[in-house]
């Protein structure tokens, strides 16, 4: 098949990391809130249960998300290059949409060549000291089924989207296909329900089902 729109989840597909583990892990609550967060991409507990708890706890202020948008960066999956090289020469739209945090994922979304306005993810207030206020409590992604609605207000026939976890499916919802990516993780539910499923560590392997 053919996709004029290609949508991306970030953690644990576009990088190898899951950001709001690393940020957890940073200040020492690495293990407890990991769980949290795999309980919710096995589709275990709902998101929005633990989206603002985790945040709570964190209070990742602007140098922590400075500190993410880089190792991000750094942990790149094999192949991300070259299949947003690929996907622009064939003059794809992109977009990234991910329940991670805006400020994080902007950085990585720039090296990609993606336009800022393509990326859609839950953004972050902070102090005029630069600590951590809260987050946007109001955004679809911050909880169960914000990608469909994301992808529903993209409007197009023509579109798929690529993500290791349970959130991404949802995209199956708003009339879109879901390729699950297992190159970092592969999640049982995932593997069973997408319409296509990569096992392969590199993310090359996804093209050939959308070009």
């Amino acid at each position: 098949m053919s996709f004029q729109v290609v949508c991306f989840d970030c953690d644990s597909t576009l990088s190898k990391i899951e950001g709001i583990d690393e940020l957890a892990r940073r200040v020492g609550l690495g293990e407890e809130l990991a769980k949290l967060t795999d309980a919710a991409m096995n589709g275990e507990v709902a998101l929005e249960e633990i989206y603002g708890k985790r945040l709570e706890l964190i209070k990742p202020n602007r140098a922590a998300l400075d500190w993410l948008g880089e190792f991000y960066i750094s942990e790149l999956v094999d192949g991300v290059a070259d299949v947003f090289a690929e996907l622009h020469k064939h003059n794809k739209t992109i977009h990234i949409i991910s329940g991670g945090l805006l400020p994080a994922i902007l950085p990585l979304a720039k090296l990609l060549n993606v336009p800022a306005e393509n990326v859609h993810a839950v953004d972050v207030y902070f102090a005029e000291n630069g600590d951590y206020l809260d987050y946007e409590t109001k955004s679809p992604l911050a909880k169960n089924g914000g990608k469909a609605a994301i992808i529903k207000s993209l409007n197009s026939t023509s579109l798929v989207m690529i993500g290791d976890g349970k959130t991404d499916l949802e995209a199956q919802q708003a009339g879109a296909k879901v390729i699950g990516f297992g190159g970092v993780v592969d999640r049982k539910l995932v593997h069973e329900k997408a319409d296509f499923f990569v096992v392969n560590s590199n993310l090359t392997a996804v093209l050939p089902h959308i070009i």
